[in-house]
């Protein structure tokens, strides 16, 4: 035998005792650090010429048995277990980006500094998925509670400093309005204060423009009127090349809950009878017509198509496309 090959069984069988130890593989001498983040939120997927990029503004715990009304906190945990989920359950704040190759709308702003550390994210996930704030042209709110509008503001300052902020008439009136506060019950007063934080540098710049009825805002992108949640609660709809994709803003809160029993409501509704007929006809309507909804509580991305199932509806998630 040559010293070579002596050499070469030697190290072979040495690293062979490495690899086993009384038949078992060795442990590893340093175990990798687990990383615990998420990659960055968010999703691309085209809508006709229309370049619809979902933004995560992160997730907020939610207790729904607590939160939801018209049923039983019993029968809410049912539901909840039949989905797999036990409360608090933590709840996705999605936002939408329309890209029409003309302008760059936003639809929804997260919450910003208001919901915590788990939210606040839509500004980091909007660099990460190719675009900055300065290129946004437009904000379309769905309405003006905290965690869709407290992202127009980081410390005061307008995040999207060349946009222009579009509202329902009756939305912004109602909630600029510090008489209405005083009416209002205690748990929506911290609303108000939330909505003259984040709007007040628009207002100030003369950004915040209002609308009523249903009116087009540019070619392929409308409003809807859809009042109950809150009193100018409005969807909008992006159209292009016979695609079309409706977003719903808060029509629904709690997927397992409300798409079988579309009847519950919530306590952040202002109008919860009427919040509730607008989730009737809406889901009716979109299940007919076959279209797209984007829903900004709905796990992430929050886009999908709605099927009837027993007296209420199902969900089915877009199908996920790695090429848009």
């Amino acid at each position: 035998m040559t010293i070579r090959s002596f050499l070469g069984r030697a190290t072979l069988a040495a690293s062979l005792a490495t690899l086993s130890v009384g038949g078992f593989p060795a442990p590893a001498h340093a175990a990798a650090p687990q990383v615990k983040t998420q990659a960055p939120g968010f999703y691309r997927m085209m809508l006709g010429d229309f370049e619809i990029t979902v933004l995560s503004d992160g997730t907020a715990p939610q207790e729904p048995e607590k939160l939801l009304t018209h049923t039983q906190p019993e029968h809410v945990r049912s539901l909840l277990a039949a989905a797999y989920l036990t409360s608090p359950v933590e709840t996705s704040i999605n936002a939408y980006l329309i890209n029409t190759g003309a302008q760059l709308f936003l639809v929804d702003t997260g919450a910003g500094e208001l919901f915590g550390p788990a939210a606040g994210r839509l500004v980091a996930n909007l660099r990460a998925a190719g675009y900055q704030p300065e290129q946004i042209d437009a904000v379309l709110l769905t309405h003006i509670h905290g965690d869709h509008s407290g992202g127009l503001v980081l410390a005061g300052k307008p995040v999207f400093p060349n946009a222009t902020v579009h509202a329902h008439k009756r939305e912004a009136d109602y909630w600029l309005t510090p008489a209405n506060a005083e009416k209002a019950p205690d748990h929506h007063k911290p609303y108000f204060q939330y909505a003259a934080t984040s709007l007040a540098p628009y207002v100030a710049a003369g950004k915040l423009k209002t609308f009523e009825g249903n009116k087009e805002l540019a070619p392929g992108i409308r409003t809807l009127e859809a009042a109950g949640h809150t009193p100018g609660h409005s969807f909008y709809v992006a159209e292009s090349q016979g695609q079309k994709l409706v977003f719903w803003g808060d029509l629904m809160h709690v997927a397992a809950v409300q798409f079988p029993e579309p009847a519950v409501t919530i306590q952040y509704d202002v109008d919860s009878k009427a919040a509730a007929a607008q989730r009737a006809k809406a889901y009716a309507d979109a299940a007919k017509q076959g279209y797209l909804v984007a829903v900004d509580h709905i796990s992430f991305p929050g886009i999908g198509h709605l099927r009837p199932q027993g007296k209420g509806y199902s969900w089915i998630p877009v199908n996920y496309s790695f090429t848009k």
